[in-house]
């Protein structure tokens, strides 16, 4: 290791007296001189200090602490004062090497960081053992100036102040030494000089120090012999001083705070992590040093007082040890002796057991109870206890297991050639390359019709539905049995020790088993022997030895084989036959749910088919025909023709000056039979055009291609929604002035039903933006319909005329909520149920990502006052341009404040609006705070969730008073109907008074 090449020659160790006596070695240290940088200073004779040769080990040294001792554990037990430990110094909290002088406590040590010759009191869980490669000798020296001493009597400041001297003198500085002799304890008499200036005249000028007198050969000088750990204690905490905030520039200079020139890259390679320094202190000034140094003479003797305290603590502690281990050993010793009692103790029981017998009529009594357990046992099955069910559904799927049908392969790879064809067919655009593709389709088709016919005659082979009904049963009886299973991976080693568990198992129980009836049949011999003993009329000659001798050895035989019996029988499995059982268990649903998804896979297959062999049959090589719709188009455009004669003929005789009025009559009677054929023809056209767009989706997509002509293809983009057989003007259609407002509006009937019909305007752009939006509404609409809580769409149709779209949705007149709260506000119960179906009104859109971004009160439609459902939007416009538009509802904003900020709609903006139409009653509050505070988190389907929707099943007690109140506002409201309707009838004759 790099540590033990670079300080090979150690120094002598630490902790010997001051003085002693001098090694001399005139030819390799006498007048020796070395570059030194002061560290820590003791008094004013005394200090230490760093070789400047020897920065990069320190950097090294660092860098290795700091990645060992983190991980390192505390010392333990004993210190040893001559080892070299890791020291967490306290001011830093980084990791310095450190040998322990004195041990002020269990918990505490007194150490010095021999790197930098400072001392700090330690925890224990503060210094940890290092590798060996680091236990070399330490970088920094102590040295003595060349023939001086601390006067003796010498005062504390004066002491103190000479120490400060010492310091201003060789703190951060580069100091010469001449080395004059060295000590036993490693200590190196020095002259030491800083530029032209000797330091130790300089001391001895000051008075902090004297010349020494020589007494001896062996002794070079004299000094006051003073306690080691009282002079270590004084210097605790002493600065230590850095070489890189030394004045001067040289080699290892550098700023305050950062590494410079070659020495900063070189010190960034080698210790990328660790110690954010290389010395235990960051950052110190020579001020800093004058005021560590100050400690005062009270400190020094509170010092001496506490480890004089420690000392006698320890020894206090060292007895009560002793005192602990002597009662340890008693309590060993008496544990012993109680074992050894009570393993007698136990001995002799089993002793008077044996000798104390049980009666025999108890012993017989006890044995036939439990006899009598073993027999109802023995007629109950056990299968479930060895796992038998598991054996036979594990047989029963293997006897019977379906495999994949062979012809299963070959119909799929030709029936996934066949869907290539018909993609191909379905974004052709060409009617020259549509019929080259169809062509290749029909070789495909032809290939598939007879895969088909195999694979049906296969399927129609196998017993499916029986096997499926097999495995149900198999599934439920099991699940009954063990419940739910865990997931886990196919594996025969599972089954295989399953078959290793029960085979041991079952021969554990056939030799209990045999055993139990071999005793019981010794018993039941013994007594037909005894009967013959004590039968007077038996002339055959029995003795007592013979046949009563033996009676206790089989009693005793005959309970153990019971017992035992009994035990195997009642006792639950251990977790080790549970887990062999429960894996088993899992293994076995997974085959049978395998088998099973293998099945609906057949019969999925089959279903299709079945269909596939159905249609193509009809129409093999050939495309469906159009020509039942092309009829019933040629059937609408003579009845609209002979319409709209009969409307120019109503106008002409309204318009004469003698008109009669029952031939006008009778035109109208006509025109409303006309509309309502119309009408019924429009009916058959959907239903013929939704035939072909079934066929087209599954089976011929070529219709559009082959047949522009028919608006097939516009009619599969609208899901159904578009006809281009419906005109406005073919209508008997009124102004609704009053919900004009944003676009034409009118009202007809169709039918019996009343309809609104809304106009759009629209362009080349728009109308397909608003075909697409229309579609995807009623797409949504028709997954559930009814159920949806949605308007429902009846048909979207354009202006040959105009740049305009109509679409025609059901009215329901003042059915809205705006109208019923402002007339006859609805009840509790009632605003529950609407509100319900709001929110499922909500959810079917959002469940086909589409923001209504428009729900206010005049949107929302409560029909018979408690089915809700959500009204349309305007599908020009965009979500953004929906959810622009300011609602109020009292005085609340129907705009969510992600919406003000700028935020895009999203379905909790939908979510504030619904939660704003709620206010009206405080029995919501707790789905309104959840709406309000957690709307991020929060759908649709949470909200039809919530507790005030659950409304218990059953007629609700309803209000008299309101009940009389609905009752006349709806008669008013159709008294003003037939109003309206007998006005109409006067302005269509000119009857009606204008003035």
């Amino acid at each position: 290791m790099w540590g033990q090449g670079h300080f090979s020659k150690t120094s002598a160790a630490e902790g010997v007296s001051f003085s002693g006596i001098v090694q001399m070695d005139e030819d390799t240290h006498y007048n020796k001189v070395e570059d030194v940088v002061g560290s820590h200073v003791e008094d004013a004779v005394t200090f230490w200090a760093q070789n400047i040769n020897r920065n990069k080990d320190i950097m090294k040294i660092g860098c290795s602490l700091s990645e060992v001792c983190p991980l390192a554990n505390s010392v333990f037990g004993n210190l040893d004062t001559k080892k070299i430990y890791g020291g967490l110094f306290s001011e830093d909290k980084c990791w310095y090497r450190c040998k322990v002088l004195k041990i002020i406590s269990d918990e505490k040590c007194l150490v010095r960081y021999i790197d930098y010759g400072n001392t700090e009191i330690l925890n224990r869980s503060d210094i940890v053992e290092i590798p060996l490669e680091l236990q070399f000798s330490s970088v920094a020296k102590k040295y003595r100036l060349w023939g001086l001493q601390i006067p003796s009597g010498q005062e504390v400041t004066q002491f103190d102040q000479g120490r400060t001297f010492l310091g201003s003198l060789i703190f951060e500085k580069e100091i010469k030494m001449r080395i004059k002799a060295t000590y036993q304890d490693g200590t190196v008499i020095a002259q030491a000089e800083y530029g032209s200036v000797d330091i130790g005249e300089e001391v001895a000028k000051k008075g902090f120090a004297e010349k020494c007198k020589l007494t001896s050969s062996t002794n070079v000088c004299e000094e006051k012999k003073s306690d080691p750990g009282q002079f270590a204690l004084r210097n605790l905490k002493s600065p230590i001083p850095l070489w890189g905030h030394r004045s001067n520039q040289s080699t290892f200079s550098r700023p305050k705070g950062r590494l410079s020139g070659r020495l900063a890259v070189d010190f960034k390679n080698e210790n990328d992590s660790g110690n954010h320094v290389t010395f235990p202190k960051e950052s110190l000034a020579v001020g800093d040093f004058n005021l560590g140094s100050n400690v005062s003479l009270a400190k020094i003797k509170q010092d001496q007082k506490l480890i004089e305290e420690n000392e006698k603590l320890k020894t206090e502690k060292d007895a009560l040890f002793e005192s602990y281990k002597a009662l340890e050993l008693k309590v060993d010793q008496t544990a012993q002796e109680l074992q050894q009692e009570k393993a007698a103790t136990m001995d002799l029981a089993k002793h008077l057991e044996r000798t104390l017998k049980i009666p025999v009529g108890t012993r017989m009594k006890n044995l036939a109870a439990k006899v009598e357990i073993l027999k109802e046992i023995r007629h109950v099955s056990i299968n479930v206890r060895f796992g038998n069910d598991l054996s036979d559904a594990l047989q029963v799927l293997d006897e019977g297991c379906l495999t994949t049908p062979a012809s299963l392969n070959e119909l799929e790879k030709i029936w996934a050639e066949y869907n290539l064809a018909q993609e191909k067919i379905q974004t052709c655009q060409n009617v020259n390359e549509g019929n080259i593709l169809i062509a290749k389709r029909n070789e495909v088709q032809q290939k598939l019709c007879m895969a088909v016919e195999v694979f049906i005659l296969e399927i129609d082979e196998l017993p499916l539905n029986k096997r499926l009904k097999t495995l149900q049963d198999l599934s439920v009886s099991l699940e009954a049995v063990y419940g739910q299973a865990k997931e886990g991976t196919n594996s025969e080693e599972i089954l295989r020790k399953f078959y290793d568990w029960k085979c041991d198992k079952k021969q554990e129980f056939t030799n209990v088993r045999s055993e139990t009836n071999a005793s019981l049949q010794r018993l039941i011999a013994w007594f037909q022997k005894t009967l013959k003993v004590f039968d007077l009329s038996v002339e055959e000659s029995l003795t007592s030895e013979d046949t009563i001798s033996n009676i206790d050895e089989i009693l005793e035989k005959t309970e153990s084989s019971v017992c035992k019996e009994l035990e195997i029988s009642v006792i639950e499995h251990g977790d080790a036959d549970k887990e062999i059982i429960l894996n088993t268990y899992s293994q076995v649903l997974q085959k049978i749910r395998s088998e099973e998804s293998l099945i609906a896979i057949v019969q999925s297959k089959y279903k299709d088919s079945i269909e596939f062999k159905k249609q193509i049959i009809e129409c093999l090589n050939k495309s469906p025909s159009v020509d039942h719709l092309l009829s019933i188009k040629k059937i609408l455009k003579s009845l609209k023709a002979r319409l709209r004669w009969k409307l120019v003929e109503k106008n002409n005789l309204e318009e004469s000056d003698e008109h009669d009025g029952s031939e006008i009559e009778k035109i109208k009677q006509e025109i409303t039979q006309l509309r309502n054929s119309v009408f019924q023809e429009i009916y058959h056209e959907r239903e013929e055009y939704e035939k072909l767009n079934t066929l087209a989706q599954k089976w011929f997509p070529e219709l559009p291609l082959l047949h522009p002509e028919i608006g097939l293809l516009k009619y599969m983009n609208s899901g159904g929604l578009f006809t281009m057989s419906l005109e406005r003007d073919l209508l008997d259609a009124e102004p609704m002035k009053e919900l004009s407002s944003k676009r034409p509006l009118v009202c007809s009937e169709v039918k019996g039903q009343i309809i609104l019909i809304k106009g759009y305007s629209v362009d080349v752009d728009t109308e397909a933006r608003v075909i697409q939006r229309a579609a995807t509404y009623h797409r949504a609409w028709r997954e559930a319909k009814e159920e949806s809580g949605l308007l429902p769409l009846i048909f979207l149709f354009l202006c040959k005329s105009d740049p305009m779209a109509y679409l025609m949705v059901p009215y329901y007149p003042r059915a809205n909520l705006s109208a019923i709260q402002a007339s006859m506000p609805l009840t509790l119960e009632e605003a529950l149920k609407v509100m319900k179906g709001v929110a499922q009104g909500l959810h079917t859109l959002h469940k086909a990502d589409i923001i209504h971004g428009s729900l206010h009160q005049n949107n929302v439609f409560a029909l018979n006052r408690e089915q809700g459902i959500v009204g349309d939007f305007d599908f020009t416009k965009s979500v953004s341009q929906r959810t622009s538009v300011n609602m109020m509802v009292g005085d609340l904003s129907l705009i969510s404040p992600e919406l003000k900020m700028g935020k895009p709609a999203s379905p909790s903006s939908d979510l504030y609006a619904y939660g704003c139409l709620l206010l009206w009653d405080d029995n919501v509050k707790s789905l309104l705070s959840s709406l309000i505070y957690s709307r991020s988190s929060m759908t649709a389907e949470q909200v039809l969730k919530a507790e005030c929707f659950l409304i218990p099943k059953g007629k609700s007690v309803t209000n008299p008073e309101k009940e009389v109140e609905y009752v006349q506002c709806k008669k008013e409201e159709e008294f003003k109907l037939e109003n309206l309707n007998k006005y109409e009838e006067k302005t269509r004759n000119g009857e009606a008074d204008f003035d």
